[in-house]
């Protein structure tokens, strides 16, 4: 027997801070929508969430729990703990297909599915991530201010990551693990501020219960510290984006206008896939954008259908 198709007005594909500030700004508006999320966060991986103003410090699944708990109150919203695995179709009247084998139509899409890690390539890195490794200092920087940190990083990244960091501590060390891609200037302008700078490949690291004790290079250099910042290498959390036909950027997140708004009509982007910006209050501030811009959408195409 074919399942019958549930009526949204929303799919929202992404149940992290941007997808789940959505739902909360459309339910209020009394809007029927489902979150799809299948419970894998990026920051699952951290123990707290830092910078989102009245939940510093609460823990990843404390703070979905909570917001889960208030968006309950509008009774528009449901939960679906399930994969979209596919989605068709065009503005007004999306097909979309989930692991589980539910069919939904939806008016409008929302997509905050996130970033996710390439596998870490360097021994020992998984071992201490988000626990001593670190990718962004506002939200981990305080917990290791002033204490021995090893950045690892490269190039003209580097060169804007040295400068933030020394904000939280001056003691860091940089290992770019092979070519550094430096110019001869900023090797110098990193030689002025005494930052140390090796370029022989990271060949483990040390830790004991998440705790970075030491990085051990190949040339036999073993540096102390007590925390590590990396440049991570991501990868959009889900390929429906560019499969739908949404521009994408060369740096691989969907290519949104200031209220999220991608180049198919009717469907939205919001948090970390639009953005390198990766912080939740950012991302819940983008998916509350693209809630207000979507329920606008929806209430004048309903005024000009009955007028």
């Amino acid at each position: 027997m074919v399942k019958k198709a549930e009526l949204l007005d929303v799919a929202i594909i992404g149940g992290g801070p941007a997808g789940l500030s959505a739902s909360l700004v459309l339910g209020r508006a009394r809007k029927r929508v489902a979150v799809f999320d299948d419970s894998r966060p990026r920051n699952a991986v951290t123990r707290e969430t830092h910078g989102f103003l009245t939940r510093d410090g609460v823990s990843p699944g404390e703070f979905r729990r909570l917001a889960k708990e208030e968006i309950g109150a509008y009774p528009s919203v449901s939960f679906a703990a399930d994969m979209v695995v596919s989605v068709t179709g065009t503005d007004g009247h999306f097909q979309i297909a989930t692991a589980e084998g539910n069919p939904y139509t939806s008016k409008k899409l929302l997509f905050a599915i996130g970033m996710k890690d390439r596998p870490l390539d360097i021994p020992g890195l998984a071992d201490i991530y988000g626990k001593s490794a670190f990718v962004c200092p506002y939200c981990d920087g305080w917990e290791l201010r002033d204490e021995p940190l090893v950045v690892i990083n490269k190039g003209a990244e580097l060169m804007h990551f040295a400068p933030l960091i020394s904000g939280w501590t001056n003691r860091f060390t940089i290992c770019t693990n092979g070519p550094d891609q430096l110019t001869n200037e900023q090797c110098e302008e990193l030689r002025r501020h005494q930052v140390p700078l090796f370029d022989s490949p990271i060949r483990h690291i040390d830790s004991s219960d998440g705790i970075v004790r030491q990085v051990n290079l190949e040339d036999g250099t073993a540096i102390p510290c007590r925390g590590i910042f990396f440049k991570p290498d991501l990868v959009a959390g889900s390929d429906l984006p560019r499969a739908i036909g949404c521009r994408m950027t060369e740096t691989g997140t969907v290519a949104v206008d200031e209220m999220g708004r991608t180049s198919v009509p009717g469907v939205y982007g919001a948090g970390d896939a639009v953005s390198r910006m990766h912080q939740a209050i950012a991302a819940a501030a983008m998916g509350a954008a693209a809630a207000g811009a979507m329920n606008n959408e929806l209430n004048t195409e309903a005024w000009r259908r009955n007028g």
